[in-house]
């Protein structure tokens, strides 16, 4: 875990400040105000009455050297395990280790002290963070680990309201503090509630997250994760707004915390959204470079979203007539256009002889079924039924897959499945000019 109990969780301020307040010497019976300060402790705690344990305690707990004051509360706490100053044993002895980087016993006394206090902010913020790190980097318990760090992200959140300051604390100080105790508390649960595909309290959690401190907005192991809760399911519904617009924010921001070695496929997968959500790249160089520079999200950010099929049929109905047009538009116009843009297809084609080209799909002597656009040949899938007054001879009737030029008059259509009939068909010796062209709708 690359020592992140030194590197994170000593880096919370009042944490690291809170090491130094160990009596020294003093007659007076210990408080727990007098150790490192313990969560919501009161001004007057409680006393040791048995003068040998109390010695025991005092004898360890005013060790300079940490290593002493490790063993001797360790010995402490195995000869007076019921002691009324196991909790604030337990936060010295959690804090001692944190300092001297071994991992192991700093969790596993955290663990003990939130059995022994289950009101221990500090001990259920290490927990939360070090169990979501584990998981995140992979560890074979990661399920587990998870739901722990849920368990202590919720606890600690429950808990914070009521964290009193310790002592010697300014108001600023301890604001930040539990800025970041909230962040880590609520990027616990939502990284156990992304794993879940619990996309929606994923998002929820995460984002309080990121948005909780200025470094928990430069931490791209929260603001990745919150770009893929936004993206999940995939494709982002376009019916959650802003959850697309969100999710290519928040992926494009990813990939300039990414490692090296990551940046290059975040960003490769931000475009590929914004693609999906726009229709096309144009822009997407310019929201890059404003993610990048920006570690929040700016007010009104927006994105022009693809055009729908309604708008794409639209726009090839008024741009060339329909007499001009290939098979593949008519289809794509007559199945997604509006009624009006639909009869003006229709009504220009009608009952009009057209010379097309398509494969066969199948063919009888009086109808063939054939695929006219390129995605339904590909899909090989009829989307028209031509049919002849005459019955074709045996020997002209064409096999499965071969390709056909015909004439037919459009007769009628069904717009989805899309089917057009035509009827008076003809087979011709040359190709038509164009071929079947269809013109698919952007992803949305």
């Amino acid at each position: 875990m690359k020592k992140i109990l030194v590197t994170v969780v000593l880096g919370v301020a009042v944490l690291a400040a809170a090491k130094d307040a160990a009596p020294q010497g003093q007659a007076a019976s210990p408080q727990p105000s007098a150790t490192p300060a313990q969560a919501g402790a009161p001004a007057q705690g409680p006393i040791i009455k048995d003068p040998v344990e109390y010695n025991a305690y005092m004898g360890a707990i005013n060790q300079k050297d940490s290593a002493a004051r490790i063993s001797g509360l360790e010995a402490f706490l195995a000869q007076y395990p019921n002691s009324i100053m196991k909790a604030a044993a337990l936060q010295t002895l959690m804090q001692d280790y944190q300092q001297a980087g071994n991992q192991a016993k700093t969790i596993d006394t955290a663990t003990k002290l939130v059995a022994a206090d289950p009101t221990n902010e500090r001990a259920i913020f290490l927990l939360a963070y070090i169990d979501r790190i584990k998981a995140q980097g992979g560890d074979p318990n990661f399920k587990q680990d998870l739901e722990d760090a849920k368990k202590y992200g919720q606890m600690g959140l429950d808990g914070l309201p009521k964290f009193s300051k310790p002592d010697g604390t300014s108001d600023g100080d301890f604001q930040k503090m539990k800025d970041q105790m909230s962040g880590v508390f609520n990027a616990a649960i939502g990284m156990a509630d992304l794993t879940a595909k619990d996309y929606n309290n994923a998002r929820k959690y995460l984002r309080a997250a990121v948005d909780s401190s200025p470094d928990s907005q430069k931490d791209f192991s929260v603001v990745y994760p919150l770009a893929l809760a936004y993206a999940g399911p995939t494709p982002p519904d376009p019916n959650l707004a802003p959850e697309p617009l969100n999710a290519i924010w928040f992926t494009a921001r990813a990939s300039a915390l990414a490692p090296a070695q990551a940046q290059a496929g975040i960003e490769k997968y931000a475009r590929s959204l914004y693609v999906r959500y726009h229709g096309g790249d144009d822009g997407w160089t310019d929201v890059l470079a404003q993610a990048k520079a920006n570690p929040t999200q700016p007010a009104g950010f927006s994105i022009k979203p693809a055009p729908t099929p309604a708008e794409q049929a639209h726009a090839m109905a008024i741009a060339t007539q329909p007499e001009k047009m290939d098979f593949g538009q008519w289809e794509f116009i007559l199945s997604n256009g509006s009624q009006a843009d639909q009869d003006l297809v229709w009504n220009a084609i009608k009952g009009k002889a057209v010379q097309l080209n398509g494969t066969v799909i199948k063919a009888t002597a009086t109808e063939f079924d054939i695929a006219g656009s390129l995605d339904d040949i590909d899909a090989k899938k009829p989307d028209i039924t031509l049919t002849f007054e005459d019955k074709v001879p045996l020997r002209l009737i064409p096999k499965e897959g071969a390709s056909l030029d015909f004439q037919g008059e459009p007769a009628s259509y069904t717009p989805n499945p899309f089917m057009m009939t035509m009827d008076k068909g003809q087979l011709l010796k040359a190709a038509p000019a164009k071929p079947a062209v269809h013109h698919k709708p952007a992803a949305q």
